[in-house]
């Protein structure tokens, strides 16, 4: 934690995706897959997490596996139809959206660091323009991978021209923030539900300025 007076060396903020940038509706996965298999809703995502892995860094592709999950639920709707209805239903943060903004106004660069499939990124991509937004986009499945492995925030930083030190990584996920801070970059746990007052005050703990202002 940088102490009050001391200048910081971040000039980077590296932005997870899921819980920081965009949530489901009402924070519910659950409800999404329900229409399909019912009570089995629980049951049914975490199973389908657990096949995702391994497509987060690269490794194959998420649809045809969740087409055989669904198969064996006795599901008729296709895997594209589960996928657009669960795994892309998603709203965009406005506040956070906000803040990066305003990094980017005071002088800092901006970036994504995130995991997901080649399916999920490239709606991303489509759907909220996070290439635009952010100077670097850094997907787990198109680094190779995912994090909480410190190797993803050494090759996030490589990309993004910095060295680990100058780079500051919000995330909702404790292991995530710990992954980078073993890779050396700055790091802190913060998510929607904890309110952009926090972000802004957890920010300033670490000489980064996130206010919206005009400095003169």
């Amino acid at each position: 934690m940088t102490e009050p007076g001391v200048a910081s060396a971040v000039r980077h903020v590296l932005f997870d995706a899921d819980g920081v940038l965009q949530v489901v509706p009402d924070g519910d996965w659950y409800a999404l897959v329900e229409p399909y298999v019912g009570e089995r809703a629980r049951e049914f995502l975490h199973r389908a997490w657990k096949l995702e892995r391994p497509t987060l860094a690269g490794e194959g592709a998420l649809l045809p596996l969740l087409a055989g999950l669904l198969e064996e639920y006795g599901v008729r709707a296709s895997a594209d139809e589960v996928f657009a209805a669960a795994w892309c239903r998603l709203d965009v943060v406005p506040e956070t959206l906000a803040v990066a903004r305003a990094l980017r106004r005071n002088g800092y660069g901006i970036h994504l660091g995130t995991n997901q499939d080649a399916g999920r990124a490239a709606y991303l991509r489509s759907a909220f323009g996070y290439d635009t937004l952010f100077d670097t986009s850094c997907y787990s499945c198109e680094l190779g991978i995912a994090k909480p492995d410190p190797a993803f925030f050494v090759e996030a930083a490589r990309r993004i021209g910095a060295a680990p030190h100058e780079i500051l990584f919000v995330d909702d996920t404790a292991a995530n923030v710990e992954g980078a801070a073993v890779a050396g970059l700055v790091a802190f746990r913060w998510s929607v539900d904890d309110g952009h007052a926090a972000l802004l005050d957890l920010l300033a703990r670490h000489g980064v300025d996130g206010r919206d202002v005009v400095k003169v």
